[in-house]
């Protein structure tokens, strides 16, 4: 166990790495981009480490999702309970606490209370600007991060310094395409939490981070920056007059049993509404037994009936459980 941290001490300095295995890391999401995190974090030394997420292992994750195994996938172990297995066999100094549990405006605040920094693990913006808007709240640092197909982006929010997510959200790019439908390499995977990481080490050993947005695709090599700065909104709702719009769960997506038929009504907090076509075009390889009319668009995916309704409704069946219901519908719209 001497000199375990040797390598890194001796880059970021002895006082940096005490401070850092002081520290509490929660990561909120535990797919490709989370477990990466996690992993990393893990073996950087923080002393606590908090993982959340919702789903289970599936065969299909095992391309990117470093931490999961066959074995997992087997057993459709919750991500938070295979991966708290997998890092305390990776670090035994650092505390692993896992919650399979589903995000939202109600106890978002309770699973981040005490944090150092929160990692962004998530595969939707709705959750993502939940988060957003506790981290400034409760004044702490939020790594952004997300990627799709050969692209992916990161930005760091430093409450009280940076332009928050909502600052910037017109700059990020239109959440269209999925991983379910659009696809994903590993590599890139590994590039966003890499960037991810060295800013959680930044923050957490005390150094400085500037607000740059960066998108990359690893599969074109090209690369762009926006030094968010200017990107700061005088108005804006929550670093700017602290209104938290998406901590009231009136503003959130809302999940209702539907009895007696086996299914879960998912109804988008905001106003939204689909194209169906151009919806069908970019889930076609990914569902069964399509079916489109001008009001609905119907089909299977993973053994589950799926209808969405042009005004963002859906209905899941075959399954009475929310944050399965609400899995299925963040892979096929996002």
């Amino acid at each position: 166990m001497i000199g375990k941290y040797k390598k890194q001490e001796l880059f970021i300095g002895e006082s940096s790495q005490k401070r850092l295995q002081e520290s509490h890391a929660v990561i909120l999401g535990v797919g490709a981009l989370g477990s990466s995190t996690a992993e990393m974090l893990t073996r950087a030394g923080v002393k606590k480490l908090t993982i959340i997420d919702r789903d289970y292992v599936e065969w299909s994750n095992l391309q990117r999702q470093q931490l999961y195994t066959e074995e997992d996938a087997a057993l459709k172990l919750p991500k938070a309970i295979a991966a708290k297995r997998r890092l305390e066999q990776v670090n035994s100094d650092v505390q692993i606490d896992c919650r399979v549990e589903d995000i939202t405006g109600k106890n978002i605040e309770e699973m981040i209370k005490g944090a150092s920094i929160i990692i962004d693990g998530m595969d939707n913006f709705e959750t993502r600007l939940i988060i957003n808007d506790a981290a400034v709240k409760l004044n702490i640092p939020y790594i952004f991060g997300a990627c799709v197909g050969s692209y992916g982006l990161t930005y760091p929010v430093i409450p009280g310094e940076s332009p928050c997510l909502h600052c910037i959200i017109e700059q990020l790019p239109a959440q269209t395409e999925t991983c379910d439908s659009a696809g994903i390499i590993s590599p890139i995977v590994q590039l966003v939490a890499a960037f991810q990481a060295a800013y959680a080490l930044r923050v957490l050993s005390g150094k400085a981070v500037e607000p740059i947005l960066v998108s990359y695709d690893i599969w074109s090599m090209q690369k762009a920056e926006i030094h968010a700065d200017k990107l700061k909104d005088p108005h804006c709702p929550a670093c700017s007059q602290r209104l938290f719009s998406y901590l009231d769960t009136g503003n959130q997506t809302k999940t209702d049993i539907l009895c007696g038929r086996d299914a879960i009504q998912i109804r988008p907090g905001v106003s939204q509404s689909f194209d169906l076509d151009a919806l069908a075009k970019s889930i076609q390889h990914v569902v069964e037994h399509m079916i489109v009319n001008p009001y609905l668009l119907a089909c299977e995916f993973e053994k589950h009936r799926v209808v969405l309704f042009k005004d963002g409704r859906a209905i899941i069946h075959g399954t009475d459980e929310r944050s399965r219901a609400r899995a299925i519908y963040s892979r096929l719209v996002g």
